[in-house]
């Protein structure tokens, strides 16, 4: 595959930020406005539901870590031809689980604002891990652009 370079880079470089954006606050929440408030990254949230509700943990452990990783890591195999454009729709089907997660995030933030009992503050880390999801998203895009190499 005829993969231009940008392309490969910013996939390897997905390959950092996501386990930085795992790590990040992605919000502060508190009960009352006047006390401080408690951040939680993606990993802090995890460790909580894996105490709780393993059913959930595991469901939100494939959507926020497995899907959007391997999904960054089948591209990158497939830019450096190492594995079959054929791959590409299954990609795409990980792209879209992945992007569930920012969904549930997004849910659970509105819910607990109208809900009016706490305080939450969307932090950088929720920033950074929406970039990270729809810069795959936009990277499996070009990449299926990339017309196949013809052998003659």
């Amino acid at each position: 595959m005829n993969t231009p370079l940008y392309l490969k880079l910013a996939n390897l470089g997905l390959l950092i930020l996501y386990p930085l954006a795992w790590y990040l606050p992605l919000m502060r929440a508190g009960l009352l406005p006047l006390f401080s408030l408690n951040e939680i990254s993606v990993l802090t949230g995890l460790q909580s539901l894996w105490a709780t509700d393993i059913f959930l943990a595991l469901i939100v452990t494939v959507f926020a870590l497995f899907a959007p990783y391997l999904k960054t890591i089948g591209l990158a195999l497939v830019h450096f031809d190492l594995l079959s454009r054929r791959a590409l729709p299954v990609l795409h089907l990980l792209g879209k689980f992945a992007m569930a997660d920012i969904f549930l995030i997004a849910l659970y933030i509105t819910l607990a604002k109208g809900i009016g009992v706490g305080r939450i503050e969307v932090a950088q880390g929720l920033y950074l891990f929406t970039f990270c999801i729809l810069a795959s998203l936009w990277i499996s895009f070009k990449t299926e652009t990339i017309p196949p190499i013809q052998d003659d």
